[in-house]
């Protein structure tokens, strides 16, 4: 979060600030919440459920950027998200919190892709709801986190170079410390840098972007429709998030169509698609370990000799 928002010293505090005095925890529900962090349904006494994700007090940081990722998708007013509560830490519990709404997961409309489709895209059509420097539309106004590693988002003037020095280049230079990559796949990661511009475009505009959309990242919610949650939100190429969502066995085609007929994506696109994934496997690659190199290896190898 910036900008001066509350994060909260303890718990209780928040609680009290968002529910009145005297509000507390009557009982606690584990239930699922990512992979990353602890996750809460919380019963209060004063009869509201809430959801708490909580981790290690080190990591005040994953949720000070989830906070914030979700209040500017919200900010666009084109597709739900769970409302954030408050965020902070908890020193004699040892946790950071992020405390949302709970959403009571519900049974899809039968228009749920379609509508899901048309959201995103009016999504990536509306003005980011973000202050960024003049001249540097691509970033955020802070670095975030995709998975559980630091995502740079510093301001840049032009798509292409964000992608290669805020997405590319961290993740490669993170793949060589680490020993994933071998002399030849970083030779071949620096030539397809290098030459960045020769493999993407610039978008029709910036666009903001959720950043981390695969099928683990929406949910719907009681009335049918979707909401996003876990973004690693920033201003980026629209097309991220297309291929984020076809990595992993992709979305209903009914979700394809409906965006493409609200926003047809510039020619080229599949051609470019891989690279976004390199991004991904990339960051994968550094999170799982080499499961994810023969993926990065063959990315690198198809883009190198172009």
């Amino acid at each position: 979060m910036s900008g001066g928002e509350k994060v909260y010293g303890s718990l209780k505090e928040a609680l009290n600030a968002v529910f009145g005095e005297g509000a507390e925890v009557r009982e606690r529900r584990a239930i699922h919440g990512g992979d990353c962090n602890d996750a809460r349904l919380l019963v209060l006494s004063t009869g509201e459920r809430v959801f708490l994700k909580s981790n290690n007090s080190k990591n005040l940081c994953f949720f000070t950027a989830e906070a914030r990722g979700l209040d500017a998708i919200a900010g666009t007013e084109t597709i739900a998200t769970p409302k954030v509560l408050a965020v902070g830490t908890d020193a004699a519990q040892g946790m950071a919190f992020l405390l949302m709404e709970f959403v009571e997961e519900g049974r899809r409309r039968a228009d749920f892709f379609e509508d899901f489709g048309r959201n995103l895209a009016a999504m990536h059509k509306a003005q980011p709801p973000l202050q960024m420097p003049a001249g540097k539309p691509f970033g955020f106004d802070e670095d975030n986190i995709i998975g559980f590693r630091p995502q740079c988002n510093t301001p840049q003037s032009d798509w292409i170079s964000f992608f290669r020095d805020c997405r590319l280049a961290p993740q490669v230079r993170d793949a060589q410390a680490a020993g994933y990559l071998s002399k030849e796949d970083y030779q071949q990661a620096d030539a397809v840098m290098t030459h960045l511009d020769r493999y993407l475009i610039e978008p029709e505009q910036p666009a903001l972007v959720h950043g981390d959309l695969w099928g683990g990242n929406y949910m719907c919610g009681g009335d049918g429709s979707v909401l996003l949650i876990d973004p690693a939100a920033y201003i980026g190429h629209r097309e991220v998030d297309l291929a984020m969502s076809q990595m992993f066995g992709g979305f209903s085609a009914a979700f394809y169509r409906a965006y493409q007929e609200a926003y047809p994506l510039q020619p080229g696109y599949e051609d470019r698609r891989p690279l976004y994934d390199l991004y991904q496997m990339l960051n994968h690659l550094n999170q799982f370990g080499t499961s994810y190199l023969g993926s990065v290896r063959r990315i690198l190898a198809r883009y190198a000799s172009a």
